[in-house]
């Protein structure tokens, strides 16, 4: 069982670390008993910590799950989940050091919200890139500036780093750590049962302006979705959605834009991605097939955008959730 080792501090948000708790360990969910994480809290000082909530946690690990067996048989820690941060507080030398050699054990290392403060401090994004809270990416990118701040993305993957944006962009990040992990049909299930999107496309760009209309007004770009999502086998044509959306086309376009964080094409090629992979998951039909149900015009567009934006073929990702499933059960 992987060991999913999630970091508490004195002053922490109780909604931040409760995000990897519903999440890896579904905490006030059903959990079924082939789930295959295991959940650890951490501190770097073990026993009773304050939360900004105004009542205290317990916790029990110290930072030895990162690297030792502890009492009941769990191994070291796969992943290491940092869920915020307090602001202008400076991560001890033992924690950033404990990082570190964890990140060499092969750990993959999360930082949620502010809690990429702490990664950029570790010096493992160095050159590289993180994603943040929109509101305090221009502290971050002034304090840290070997690293690339983005606010432009609601989560980044960089394989061994993976951080996201504020609160709600949390869950959209662990998600997609369970997609990678077990699949497009896992995830998909688990969000279901938090009654959130498997997968938002976008970015928190959006969010900076609020674009989400008032409750008593229709919003055209969230019709044009549904509108789409339901005609992803078939071809869509950009003037034809921007018709279903009462749209012109470039209205339509700027509009998408900005509620989305990205463009219409891109989004409708993420949906039809998400469901070229479940289709590989959960159905023995060729690929020329699900490339078809997906909306892809061939086999070899399917083939293109797979490697493209997932890094691997239709063929290696069907082996590979098909191989777990054959093993689960």
């Amino acid at each position: 069982m992987p060991t999913v080792a999630v970091l508490a501090f004195d002053g922490i948000s109780p909604f931040h670390l409760s995000v990897p708790a519903l999440v890896f360990g579904r905490a006030g969910i059903d959990r079924p008993a082939d789930w295959p994480y295991r959940l650890r809290i951490c501190a770097e000082q073990p026993g009773e910590l304050a939360t900004e909530a105004g009542f205290d946690i317990t916790v029990r690990y110290g930072l030895e799950v990162l690297d030792e067996l502890t009492g009941d048989g769990s191994g070291p820690a796969d992943l290491l989940i940092v869920p915020s941060w307090i602001r202008d507080a400076v991560p001890s030398a033992p924690l950033l050091a404990a990082i570190r050699s964890a990140h060499r054990r092969g750990t993959r290392i999360v930082g949620l919200c502010l809690g990429s403060w702490v990664i950029a401090a570790s010096g493992l994004a160095d050159g590289r890139e993180l994603t943040t809270h929109w509101s305090d990416a221009e502290r971050l990118a002034r304090a840290h500036p070997a690293v690339r701040v983005r606010a432009d993305l609601l989560w980044s993957d960089l394989g061994d780093v993976i951080t996201s944006a504020g609160v709600a962009a949390a869950l959209d990040c662990c998600l997609h750590l369970v997609r990678t992990d077990l699949g497009s049909r896992t995830a998909a299930e688990l969000a279901r049962r938090l009654v959130l999107a498997p997968h938002r496309s976008g970015s928190q760009a959006q969010f900076v302006p609020v674009a989400v209309p008032a409750a008593d007004q229709d919003d055209p770009i969230e019709r044009a979705m549904v509108w789409a999502s339901a005609r992803l086998a078939e071809p869509i044509d950009l003037d034809a959605w921007a018709r279903a959306a009462a749209l012109s086309r470039r209205t339509f376009t700027r509009r998408f834009r900005d509620r989305t964080g990205t463009s219409p094409q891109q989004w409708l090629l993420h949906q039809r991605l998400d469901r070229a992979r479940l289709l590989l998951e959960t159905t023995d039909d060729p690929v020329e097939r699900v490339a078809g149900d997906a909306g892809f015009a061939t086999a070899v567009s399917l083939r293109h955008h797979f490697r493209q934006q997932l890094g691997t073929s239709p063929a290696a990702h069907r082996a590979q959730f098909r191989t777990r499933s054959l093993i689960k059960n």
